[in-house]
């Protein structure tokens, strides 16, 4: 039967040992979530791991099958690579079930988000629906036109977009606040959407360098095409912000429900 242990070893790492009666094994480190061991049937060592490789946190450790999240390199606002590979991750104690299987062994593992992760990318929980599909001007891009082709809009940068002809209601959803605000309009027919990101946020004399991370505007706006109005007409215009109770992740919100009703 497979086999699967836990101990700490030399080094103060709490390990996970995987085996199967093949006799192939797998070592997993809560460290990072890394496997630094994989060997086959003849016991031979499949990875690498440098011989100079660091076992000490805060620092990642060089070989294996290092978990890069939630970025790439530099390709982010984050620290380089992520920092979940610098974090001590846990056991799932109710894995999700596998197919039935005597030859094999698994672990589950998890990292939650502590409130300095929050801190880095609390946007990375916020997203706008109800904008799919629709033209919009690009400030940052001389107001040239383009359509929205994401299903929900995320960020990962600087938004200074124009939505027209925007519905009647569109959905903020924070899932690290587990809410919803949602906007309700009429008589305006176009949405705006700003968010300045690090750069342009150090730009703005009234903006602290850091706000970006805790914010986003979306507000109704009227102005692909001007209200004109003659002698003794009106024009009315309304908005509403309200907050639900939400948790999208685990499906407590259906983001159409609130849109659209159904």
């Amino acid at each position: 039967m497979p086999l699967m242990n836990v101990f700490h070893d030399g080094d103060g790492f709490p390990r996970i040992v995987l085996a199967d009666p093949s006799g192939s094994s797998a070592e997993v480190l809560l460290y990072g979530g890394q496997v630094v061991s994989w060997k086959n049937e003849r016991r031979e060592e499949l990875l690498f791991m440098s011989s100079k490789a660091i076992w000490k946190p805060p620092k990642a450790i060089r070989g294996g099958l290092p978990v890069f999240f939630p970025q790439f390199g530099n390709l982010g606002t984050s620290e380089r690579n992520g920092f979940a590979r610098n974090r001590f991750w846990t056991i799932d104690s109710d894995p999700s079930p596998l197919p039935p299987s005597n030859n094999h062994s698994s672990v589950d593992l998890l990292l939650k988000s502590t409130d300095e992760d929050l801190k880095i990318w609390p946007r990375s929980e916020v997203r706008v629906e109800g904008l799919e599909t629709l033209d919009y001007l690009d400030n940052l891009m001389r107001r040239e036109r383009f359509t929205e082709q994401a299903d929900a809009i995320t960020f990962d940068g600087e938004v200074d977009r124009i939505y027209l002809s925007s519905p009647q209601k569109i959905a903020i959803i924070d899932h690290e606040k587990k809410r919803t605000f949602v906007l309700r309009k009429d008589g305006m027919p176009d949405a705006g959407m700003w968010n300045p990101w690090d750069k342009r946020a150090k730009t703005v004399p009234d903006l602290g360098y850091e706000d970006y991370k805790t914010m986003l505007c979306v507000d109704s706006a009227v102005t692909e095409t001007p209200i004109v109005l003659k002698p003794l007409e009106e024009w009315k215009g309304y908005q509403e912000l309200s907050t639900v109770s939400s948790s999208y992740c685990s499906g407590q919100l259906d983001p159409r429900k609130v849109l659209y009703g159904f």
